[in-house]
């Protein structure tokens, strides 16, 4: 009997898997939403990053009220947001740059992925323990936020914008 209930948590947690794996597109209102705030700041590319948590902290606002796999869900939403300005900043401006120089963003780009990942998964090996996964999730969306605003800006400067 306890071999059906593991094999129905397995089969469950597959299936979540699967539904994730084919949702990993922001929302087109989160994204908006955060487009609409760097339009609010533009000029200077460091008050873009006022605009990181403004998905997050709409979704989760009260942390302490919420699972924690709801509060996770918020940093997610975010980081899809995040994720898909990185993509296209990326996309922009490896079209502007000569191959070398789209290589070495390439090399850039892994290394940071390796750091940003490597960083946020410390707070599991600090804290050692469940509580530190909304801190990881928390960590990855921040951190993906900054490096599309990053992007953003050469992006934007490769083009004359």
């Amino acid at each position: 009997m306890r071999q059906v209930g593991v094999i129905s948590v397995f089969l469950l947690l597959l299936a979540t898997d699967v539904v994730m794996a084919q949702d990993d597109k922001p929302d087109v209102r989160d994204l908006a939403a955060v487009q609409e705030c760097i339009k609010a700041k533009t000029g200077r590319n460091w008050a873009w990053e006022g605009c990181i948590g403004s998905v997050s902290e709409r979704c989760a606002k009260d942390e302490t009220a919420i699972p924690p796999s709801q509060v996770m869900a918020c940093y997610e939403r975010e980081k899809l947001v995040w994720d898909s300005i990185l993509n296209e900043s990326f996309r922009r401006l490896r079209g502007k740059l000569e191959d070398k120089q789209a290589r070495k963003m390439r090399e850039m780009q892994r290394a940071w992925i390796a750091s940003r990942d490597r960083s946020c998964n410390f707070f599991y090996d600090y804290y050692e323990g469940t509580m530190a996964n909304t801190m990881i999730a928390a960590c990855q969306s921040r951190e993906t936020g900054r490096r599309a605003l990053f992007l953003l800006g050469f992006a934007n400067d490769a083009e004359g914008k």
